[in-house]
């Protein structure tokens, strides 16, 4: 009777175990299922140009094209030109650009080695006016999920990813515009 009871009771125990960590898993499960469409776009802090603290959440109800890249990244290159044109045609219909760069500082090397880039070098040389965002941790990486660079996320007003693109994209493409387009008359 004592054996069975003792047995019943490491049951118990383990059973408790089991419970406990499923619902730890569930109430974290938002870290880790993919990052994709029909998802909310995980929130981040990261810092502007001028070293300022900057957060997705400050654009809460905004479309918002988030694009994730690097000065060193040759497709980052050939795409930026287009989100300038897409910011010059729907910025001043709502739309909110924002490219958050993981180069580590000038004169440093990231983690993987790589030195550091002149973000604000590289934004006078493109002519960018939308915002540029700095993360030289690479955290939004982590948060998101990414693959590499450039990857980018359209987000709507809900704060839901509406389209996800890994590499670099014309974003001023008919395509393009036309989603956009339909997310900000929501």
């Amino acid at each position: 009777m004592r054996r069975m009871n003792r047995q019943w009771m490491i049951v118990g125990a383990l059973a408790g175990v089991v419970v406990l960590l499923v619902g730890l898993g569930w109430l974290e499960r938002d870290r880790f299922l993919p990052v994709e469409v029909g998802t909310g776009a995980p929130d981040f802090q990261a810092t502007d140009l001028e070293g300022r603290p900057v957060s997705l959440q400050s654009l809460k109800g905004q479309v918002v094209l988030l694009n994730i890249w690097a000065t060193w990244c040759p497709p980052c290159r050939a795409e930026m030109p287009s989100m300038q044109r897409l910011h010059e045609t729907l910025g001043p219909e709502g739309l909110k650009i924002v490219a958050v760069s993981i180069d580590a500082q000038l004169g440093t090397a990231g983690p993987d080695g790589r030195p550091g880039g002149d973000v604000g070098g590289f934004a006078k040389e493109f002519n960018l006016t939308f915002p540029i965002w700095r993360d030289p941790s690479g955290q939004i990486q982590k948060t998101y999920r990414t693959t590499g660079v450039p990857e980018s996320f359209v987000i709507d007003r809900d704060g839901i990813i509406a389209k996800k693109v890994i590499g670099a994209t014309e974003w001023d493409s008919d395509a393009n515009v036309d989603l956009i387009r339909r997310l900000l008359a929501r």
